[in-house]
C-alpha cells in the first residue's frame, strides 16, 4: 500500500505527490487519510499528548487504567457499546463510527513516556476497552508492538481484548513480555453462525477465525479468555446455538468465559434499532419492548438466559469459571461483568509463566468488572 501518496480528504485538486490538511476540529491533528484498500474509510492521523486514560472513580472495572491507540472501529459492529464516545469528537455514533477512524500515530512513544514517569505504579493496563486495538488498521500503524514493549519494559502489567485476529502477529512479542510482567489477553466472540456474524459484525474476522486464533495463543502457551458478548435475543441465544458456542470455545482451549445479554445505551441502541427494523423487522417490536426500560434487556430475559449460560457452560467444562455477566439480576443499573480466567493478568504462584491449565479451568477466582462490547 502506498500510504504516504494517498488522497487527504477533502482534496480534489491534490497532486499524488502528498496531502495537505484536513479541515477537521480534531486536537493534534497531522493528516486525514483514504485508500482504496480501505474503501469508505478515512483515518485521521493525530499526534496525542497523553495516551494513559485513568478510569472514572467509582468504576467497577477491575483495572485503573487504559490505553485507546484508536478512537472509531472498522470492525463496524452494529451494537457495539463505544459508539456514543466518537460523538465527542464530532462525529455521529453511527456510520462515522465506523468509516472515520483516529489514529494515535505517536501513542507509544508518549506511553513510553509516562511510564517512565517517578509517579507511576505499575498498575494495570487495559487495552480494547474501547475500540479494538487490533482493526485492520493495525496492520499499516502497528501501534501495538510498541506499546505492548514500553508496558512490559516499565514493569507494568497489561491484558489486551480484541475482535482482531491481527493478534496473532504479535504472539512472540507477547510470550516474550509474559516472561517480564503478567499479560492477559481476551478474545470476543459472542456466535459461531458465520452468516450472522458477516451481517452483524461485518468488518470483524469471522467466528472461525477468531477460534483459531484462540487455539494458536493457548498453544503458545498464554492465556485466553473468551467474553462471549452480545448474546442476541432470538438471533444467537436458541439451545442450538449457545451449545454450539461454548462446545467451539473448549475445543479452542480458552482458559474462561463470561456470557452476555446485548446491552444498548444511548447511541448505540438507535443505531441497533435501525439495523433490526431492516434486517429483522419481524423483530423490532420484540426488542422494543425487551428494552423498553432503558439500556438492559428486562429481568425476566437476563434470568431466562444465565439459566441457559450456566447449563451449556457446566456441560462443555467451563462450570469453575465465571458464569452470567449480570450480577446483579434486580437492579440492572448496578450490573457487571466477571472477566474470565486469562483476561485479567495474574501472577502464577510459580512465576510469570502464563497460560498453564485445561479449558475451563482457572488457577485464580475470576475478577468483576463492567460489561464489555467490543
Amino acid at each position: 500500500m502506498r500510504w504516504d501518496a494517498q488522497a487527504l480528504v477533502p482534496a480534489p485538486a491534490q497532486e499524488a505527490s502528498g496531502p495537505v490538511p484536513a479541515l477537521l476540529p480534531l486536537a493534534g491533528l497531522v493528516r486525514s487519510v483514504t485508500t482504496p484498500d480501505f474503501a469508505g474509510i478515512t483515518f485521521h492521523e493525530v499526534t496525542a499528548k497523553s495516551v494513559l486514560n485513568r478510569v472514572p472513580t467509582g468504576s467497577r472495572m477491575p483495572f485503573e487504567w487504559t490505553v485507546n491507540p484508536y478512537r472509531g472501529c472498522s470492525h463496524a459492529c452494529v451494537y457495539c457499546f463505544a459508539r456514543k464516545s466518537h460523538t465527542y469528537l464530532d462525529f455521529d455514533a453511527g456510520l462515522d463510527f465506523d468509516s472515520q477512524v483516529v489514529v494515535k500515530v505517536n501513542a507509544a512513544e508518549v506511553l513510553r513516556k509516562e511510564l517512565a514517569k517517578p509517579s507511576w505504579c505499575r498498575q494495570q493496563v487495559a487495552l480494547g476497552t474501547n475500540t479494538d486495538p487490533y482493526q485492520r488498521a493495525e496492520g499499516r500503524y502497528r501501534l501495538m508492538p510498541g506499546i505492548i514493549s514500553a508496558l512490559a519494559d516499565s514493569g507494568t502489567p497489561l491484558s489486551i481484548l480484541t475482535k482482531g485476529t491481527l493478534l496473532a502477529r504479535d504472539i512472540p512479542l507477547l510470550k516474550s513480555a509474559a516472561t517480564q510482567v503478567p499479560v492477559g489477553l481476551g478474545i470476543s466472540l459472542a456466535m459461531t453462525n458465520e452468516a450472522l456474524s458477516e451481517a452483524i459484525e461485518p468488518g470483524t474476522p469471522g467466528p472461525r477465525a477468531r477460534l483459531k486464533l484462540v487455539s494458536r495463543l493457548r498453544e503458545a502457551g498464554l492465556p485466553c479468555g473468551v467474553m462471549a458478548m452480545p448474546i442476541l435475543p432470538w438471533l444467537s441465544d436458541s439451545d442450538e446455538a449457545l451449545d454450539a458456542l461454548f462446545a467451539s470455545l473448549a475445543a479452542a482451549g480458552a482458559t474462561g468465559v463470561t456470557a452476555g445479554a446485548l446491552y444498548l445505551k444511548p447511541g448505540t441502541r438507535e443505531w441497533f434499532m435501525k439495523w433490526i427494523a431492516a434486517n429483522h423487522p419481524e423483530l423490532a417490536g420484540r426488542y422494543r419492548r425487551l428494552y423498553e426500560t432503558g439500556s438492559y434487556a428486562s429481568k425476566e430475559y437476563r434470568s431466562w438466559l444465565a439459566g441457559k449460560v450456566r447449563y451449556f457452560k457446566a456441560r462443555h467444562g467451563f462450570s469453575h469459571s465465571a458464569g452470567f455477566s449480570h450480577r446483579d439480576l434486580d437492579d440492572p443499573r448496578g450490573e457487571e461483568a466477571e472477566y474470565p480466567a486469562g483476561i485479567i493478568p495474574e501472577a502464577p504462584a510459580g512465576g510469570l509463566a502464563q497460560g498453564s491449565g485445561p479449558a475451563g479451568g482457572q488457577t485464580g477466582q475470576a475478577t468483576q468488572g463492567s460489561l464489555f462490547q467490543l
